[in-house]
């Protein structure tokens, strides 16, 4: 097995290979345009997986750094899965000196719960306290969201108090 190195320096990011894998290869992001992959890599803490200088895996972390954080863009490409690097890749993420002492750290996942079970992440208790507004083919569909644009332009079902 080679030796995965994980950085967490921004400059070591290659924003091209992210931008591919996402955007042509993950089920969750097929289509996203490179400039929302860059706005979302310059506001959030990330982690490349490296084996030498070639980048072959990548993690992205939104969160406050003192009580929240969600975990998100976990990859490693598929030819170099099965190796331990993803669970490597997590350990880095949880072992940042940025995301200790958090009260909540969330993710999403489809097929990985047995990987993300290993370090402590679990169903929510209050599942019922939980919301989330969520459009999966936002990429590949009309790029605004109609209710939200529609309601803005025409006042739709906005009500607002009398002066």
């Amino acid at each position: 097995m080679n030796e995965l190195s994980i950085s967490s320096e921004r400059a070591r990011i290659d924003v091209g290979f992210v931008h591919r894998f996402l955007s042509e290869h993950s089920t969750w992001a097929q289509g996203i345009p490179l400039a929302v992959v860059e706005k979302s890599i310059a506001h959030s803490l990330c982690f490349g997986g490296f084996l030498g200088d070639r980048q072959v895996a990548f993690a992205r972390v939104v969160s406050d750094c003192a009580t929240f954080a969600n975990l998100v863009d976990v990859f490693v490409l598929p030819e170099c899965r099965g190796l331990g690097y993803s669970k490597q890749l997590v350990e880095a993420v949880l072992a940042h000196p940025q995301l200790q002492g958090l009260r909540r750290f969330t993710l999403a996942t489809a097929d990985a719960h047995g990987l993300y079970a290993r370090f402590g992440f679990a169903t929510p208790r209050h599942p019922h306290t939980l919301m989330e507004r969520y459009v999966p083919d936002i990429y590949l569909a009309d790029k605004r969201v109609p209710d939200i644009d529609e309601a803005a332009s025409e006042g739709a079902g906005l009500e607002t108090a009398a002066p």
